[in-house]
């Protein structure tokens, strides 16, 4: 018959390996590891250089919206595409995630102001969106209007032979609303009031004369870098 003194060792031993293995499970349970076969999302982090060049931080923006930053919620946010197409398609912000390829481009936005800013972009092409919806041969210009009622225009062409994207992200973190959540355009070789914020519709139409909100202020049409952008 074994020896009480023995029988109580072996329970110490017992009550101490179990314990041990109690405190592994909430170690375990509780770590941000996930487990096998999950996934755990963790915040994006701002990236400041690209390919050994800096990049601008996305705080790097003066404040000029004509009705100050937009807070867009996601579920109530719509994206239409309209006007001289074969169709008019409506997106959630993330039908347009999902349904379309994602490119990203370092691409410098230079402001009337005097200032710059040089961002990693990551964002859709906008001649996805225009082919799916079938633009009708009579379209040669294309109208963005924002959340807050800015507009400005671009010959057709410049998005459809460009790879202009419709930008979501900014030095890999997801546009502020500062700066134009959920979708900002990336107006390349364009002045920055040609790149629209907050954009809720792409129209297309036939008219080239189309003048959006600056440019009705004596603002260029065009918007070419290489050119002056008051027009009076």
């Amino acid at each position: 018959m074994m020896n009480s003194k023995w029988v109580v060792v072996i329970a110490l031993a017992l009550i101490i390996l179990l314990g041990g293995a109690i405190v592994l499970l909430k170690t375990t349970s509780s770590s941000s590891t996930p487990a096998y076969g999950g996934s755990t999302s963790l915040p994006a982090v701002e990236v400041r250089s690209y390919q050994g060049k800096d990049l601008s931080s996305i705080n790097a923006f003066r404040e000029n919206s004509i009705k100050g930053p937009r807070h867009i919620n996601e579920s109530d946010y719509r994206l239409t595409i309209t006007g001289l197409t074969n169709k008019t398609d409506i997106y959630t912000y993330q039908n347009v995630l999902e349904q379309y390829p994602h490119y990203t481009k370092l691409v410098t936005l230079h402001c009337v102001e005097g200032w710059d800013a040089t961002i990693l972009w990551e964002g859709v092409q906008v001649r996805d969106l225009i082919r799916n919806a079938g633009p009708d041969p009579r379209a040669n210009t294309v109208i963005f209007t924002a959340h807050d009622g800015y507009t400005t225009s671009f010959p057709l062409d410049y998005l459809m032979n460009r790879d202009i994207i419709m930008a979501y992200k900014m030095n890999n973190v997801t546009l502020p609303a500062e700066r134009g959540y959920p979708f900002q355009l990336v107006a390349e070789d364009k002045w920055g009031y040609k790149w629209a914020k907050w954009i809720e519709k792409i129209e297309l139409t036939a008219d080239p004369s189309y003048k959006g909100y600056w440019e009705q202020r004596g603002y260029s049409n065009i918007g070419d870098l290489d050119k002056n952008f008051y027009s009076r």
